[in-house]
């Protein structure tokens, strides 16, 4: 199992991989923490939150990575693939970044769509 320090460690190899602009006006960089997060509306603790993009007001802008919510999903994986799996997760949130700063919310919109999709799922399967 990889340690929060050796995640650590590859979350600031990925993020050193992007360019600098990317980082523009994001105050409060990007943040690991090792709570593990369940989406709300998630059932039967299915549906883990990764990576959490922050614009608030006080706290500035910035990401989260949710250590515990990565190794509950992939920790079973090698580090390899498990780098692989937080570099789509860390690219993700800096295009709710990119996004913010452009006054576009298409991906939002896509997750929302997603997670739409996941409720009705989860409801059709729970009448059968």
């Amino acid at each position: 199992m990889v340690t929060i320090e050796e995640m650590g460690r590859m979350l600031d190899e990925i993020a050193d991989s992007f360019p600098e602009e990317m980082f523009r006006e994001l105050s409060g960089g990007i943040v690991l923490v090792p709570e593990l997060k369940l989406n709300p509306m998630s059932v039967n603790s299915d549906l883990y939150i990764l990576g959490e993009y922050h614009r608030g007001f006080n706290s500035g802008k910035y990401i989260l990575i949710y250590y515990g919510s990565f190794m509950k999903v992939y920790g079973y994986m090698e580090e390899s693939e498990l780098k692989e799996r937080l570099e789509h997760t860390l690219k993700h949130e800096f295009i709710h970044h990119l996004e913010a700063l452009a006054g576009e919310r298409g991906l939002e919109k896509e997750d929302a769509k997603n997670l739409f999709d996941y409720i009705m799922l989860r409801d059709w399967k729970s009448r059968k």
